[in-house]
């Protein structure tokens, strides 16, 4: 059973076919990331094989997954297990 006050992660992983230009606009246009922020985002995607993009209730990390499928991003979420 989740815990309910413990945060949903959402997860974006590395893949083979997005361009990193591309991962970097879509971090700035659906999340409002400054460029720096969403590169650096990007990044931790391309080297370490997935970033954290965003944090909040289930409903929310649920959008957020949704949203990252329809700019052809391979995301997931989970609960933080900070």
């Amino acid at each position: 059973m989740p815990e309910p006050d413990v945060p949903w992660i959402t997860l974006v992983h590395n893949d083979p076919v997005n361009l990193m230009s591309y991962v970097t606009y879509v971090f700035q246009t659906y999340f409002g990331y400054s460029k720096d922020k969403a590169t650096k985002l990007m990044l931790d995607v391309h080297h370490k094989g997935r970033a954290v993009v965003s944090s909040g209730t289930r409903e929310e990390m649920e959008r957020d997954v949704q949203a990252m499928h329809g700019y052809g991003l391979w995301a997931t979420l989970q609960q933080d297990r900070k």
